[in-house]
């Protein structure tokens, strides 16, 4: 039987607490409907990711519950693979895992968004709706990510933003060397960390 995320998402929201350097260059031509706006401040600068409640309202609501409790500052990217992705979500600065406080979700792959270059989306396992914490940006073009079909092999990456400022700060991100770990075999030398995460129309 499927969890009822709405109930989780409710109750997680109950217990945690709210928390343009770059011009026009840096937007993508990717038809994306704004909800909301996240920054993330990372050490190697600033990623503003504008999200797509209309199409992806699970994922939105998800992220955002993350972002609000804090679970993302602090964490590192611990995988990245220049020409491909760089993933986060779920490691922290002393190389502990986080675990997510909630249910994983449902995959909303087929909701339209391509896995373009500049886009997020969540990142899972081999269930197709496990995501929890974890998503990831796309640093070209990864049409192999997208849903073709309800099944094991076709559910594809569910998008749910996109980059609006900051895209060469997740090409600098791209060009960080990385080394093979057992558990992340594309870890960062030194990995790049996010160090605030917050949803801009909530800061004071």
């Amino acid at each position: 039987m499927r969890r009822d995320h709405r109930y989780w998402f409710t109750a997680l929201a109950v217990v945690v607490a709210c928390t343009g350097e770059e011009s026009g260059s840096d937007e993508l031509a990717v038809d994306v409907v704004a909800a909301d706006t996240v920054v993330m401040e990372t050490t190697l600068g600033r990623i503003v990711i504008e999200l797509d409640n209309e199409r992806a309202p699970v994922s939105v609501e998800n992220f955002l519950l993350h972002v609000r409790s804090g679970f993302y500052d602090g964490v590192v990217f611990h995988r990245i693979e220049s020409g491909f992705v760089a993933q986060v979500g779920e490691v922290d600065t002393e190389g502990r895992k986080r675990i997510s406080p909630v249910f994983p979700i449902e995959n909303e792959a087929a909701n339209g968004l391509h896995n373009l270059r500049g886009t997020v989306a969540m990142a899972r396992g081999g269930d197709p709706h496990s995501a929890t914490s974890q998503f990831f940006f796309n640093l070209v073009d990864n049409a192999k990510l997208d849903y073709t079909a309800s099944t094991a092999t076709g559910w594809g990456y569910a998008v749910f933003g996109r980059v609006i400022e900051g895209l060469s700060v997740m090409d600098s991100i791209a060009r960080v060397p990385t080394v093979r770990r057992r558990t992340y075999p594309h870890f960062p030398t030194e990995p790049p960390v996010i160090t605030r995460a917050y949803i801009m129309t909530e800061q004071h």
